[in-house]
């Protein structure tokens, strides 16, 4: 393709594993140095710093500095969106790494998604809002209704708040390991930190994944109208 967005130039830095495995350490939504991110790729802080300064280039990497450090993060939810879809078409595609364990499954059942819910109880929050009327989709768009106002304001948050931010209220991102929806945006962002808050669960940034209690994980499914938790 001669003109239009090149995709090529992106593809070709997410594609190189060093930068990948930068890039999805930093789908925690945690900011991280060029040391920490050097030993997630296992490589040398000289080889990451290259690295580094070629995703900021592409505008994938956001760097701030704080005191004697500097950190870097994901640029946005939507390089964070475009992470979790080639994550599963990879997955889709069977090309999965070898070394799994019992993080792997608590991955599958729910996780970070940079900053938002992700996995099997993330995908079945952003269903039950669909089926029960509190989103609904408008040609590409995700909708929040007025119903869903409602819902999302007895739980503690404030739609009209999220709405005066610069992100998208709601978002629908592709769940690499369940290859169907959940809930990103402002508004999937508010209920994971909701959650949080509520002391249901508790994500782990240095592994992404979130972790919910016993009590935590009973009031989600009444909160989603499950009689799983």
């Amino acid at each position: 393709m001669k003109e239009g967005p090149d995709i090529a130039r992106i593809a070709a830095l997410i594609g190189d594993p060093a930068r990948a495995n930068m890039l999805g350490a930093l789908m925690s939504g945690k900011a991280l140095t060029a040391s920490e991110l050097a030993a997630e790729a296992g490589i040398t802080l000289q080889t990451a710093s290259s690295h580094l300064a070629k995703l900021e280039g592409g505008g994938l990497v956001h760097p701030r500095k704080q005191g004697r450090h500097k950190y870097f993060s994901l640029t946005g939810s939507d390089v964070a969106a475009v992470l979790e879809g080639l994550m599963g078409l990879a997955a889709g595609a069977g090309h999965l790494r070898t070394r799994t364990g019992p993080k792997d499954a608590a991955l599958r059942r729910a996780r970070l998604c940079y900053n938002h819910l992700a996995g099997d109880m993330g995908t079945r929050l952003f269903d039950s809002l669909i089926a029960r009327g509190h989103l609904r989709r408008d040609g590409g768009d995700l909708v929040l209704t007025e119903a869903g106002a409602v819902f999302a304001h007895d739980f503690g948050i404030d739609p009209d708040g999220l709405r005066t931010g610069r992100a998208a209220l709601c978002r629908e991102c592709l769940d690499w390991s369940e290859r169907r929806s959940h809930l990103a945006g402002s508004l999937g962002r508010a209920f994971m930190c909701r959650f949080e808050e509520l002391g249901w669960a508790r994500a782990d940034r240095t592994n992404r994944v979130v972790t919910f209690a016993p009590h935590g994980a009973r009031q989600f499914a009444a909160l989603i109208g499950s009689a799983d938790a």
